[in-house]
């Protein structure tokens, strides 16, 4: 069992039961934090523990590092071995988000080493529409040992800055148009967009009835996106690095390897005034 980005609802429950197996519900709201908790209490596929955006897949806020910083990379590893997550689990996320959240599980496991973790395509709509089974029994999760280190697939705000409008950088924007033109800002104090970044709106990569495309259609979006540059050169972010991570992930099942994240994204890049902005 080894899938490294997406997961079908079909697979999925074909292995239901299998000890290598841990699920993560990332369902989750921006403006409601409770919504992902409540949801699940409510509802969720068999065995999932509950992946918590602004607790679990987030660290301590500072004023100064954006809304979902990186968590300390030790207590990250700590939490995955609590929830039963040993070095050889396939680990899959989902949400009611097109893979939104669950996308930020999928990078972050990468993040400390771990290959064998996948996003279910379509989400707990699909589990749901294809009548596959939900819970509301809470799994008790045996302990295990996961040993990971964080690679150097992100980079901060220094080097951000250091590469502005540099062609050794290629900064992808995934928030929605009118959000990167600084219209129709209602999450962040401050509109417009990092100077020089290009936009690519995370829905996008979805076709209209929620799935992923496919790797031939989103290769060749990102390829009228970045041409033919390297894909080192390309650094993600959006709003608080959430949904940035769905851009990755599509990339990656595009065959795009390699292209990086940086966390902070807008919310981070906006606490110090002395950063341009653009809009």
């Amino acid at each position: 069992m080894k899938y490294t980005t997406l997961i079908s609802v079909a697979e999925l429950a074909n292995h239901l039961g299998n000890a290598e197996l841990v699920i993560f519900d990332c369902r989750h709201e921006l403006t409601n934090p409770e919504y992902g908790p409540n949801a699940y209490a409510e509802s969720h596929i068999p065995g999932a523990r509950f992946a918590h955006v602004d607790r679990d897949l987030a660290g301590r806020l500072t004023g100064k590092n954006g809304r979902h910083p990186l968590p300390d990379p030790n207590a990250f590893v700590a939490w995955l071995g609590r929830m039963g997550v040993g070095s050889g689990s396939q680990v899959v996320g989902y949400d009611h988000a097109g893979g939104t959240y669950a996308a930020r599980l999928w990078w972050m496991l990468r993040w400390v080493g771990h290959r064998k973790v996948a996003v279910v395509d379509g989400g707990w709509q699909a589990w749901a529409a294809a009548g596959n089974p939900v819970t509301k029994e809470l799994p008790t999760p045996t302990a295990a040992k996961f040993s990971g280190k964080p690679d150097r697939s992100w980079v901060d705000a220094a080097a951000v800055t250091k590469r502005l409008n540099s062609k050794e950088m290629i900064l992808i924007d995934a928030r929605s148009n009118d959000r990167f033109h600084g219209r129709n800002e209602t999450i962040d104090p401050v509109a417009g967009h990092i100077p020089g970044a290009l936009n690519r709106f995370f829905k996008d990569n979805l076709n209209t009835q929620g799935f992923f495309k496919s790797p031939q259609e989103l290769r060749a979006d990102f390829n009228s996106l970045v041409g033919d540059a390297s894909p080192e050169k390309v650094v993600h972010q959006c709003g608080s690095g959430v949904s940035a991570c769905h851009n990755l992930l599509a990339m990656e099942i595009a065959g795009i390897k390699g292209t990086r994240l940086y966390p902070g994204s807008w919310s981070e890049w906006i606490a110090d005034p002395s950063r341009p902005v653009a809009s």
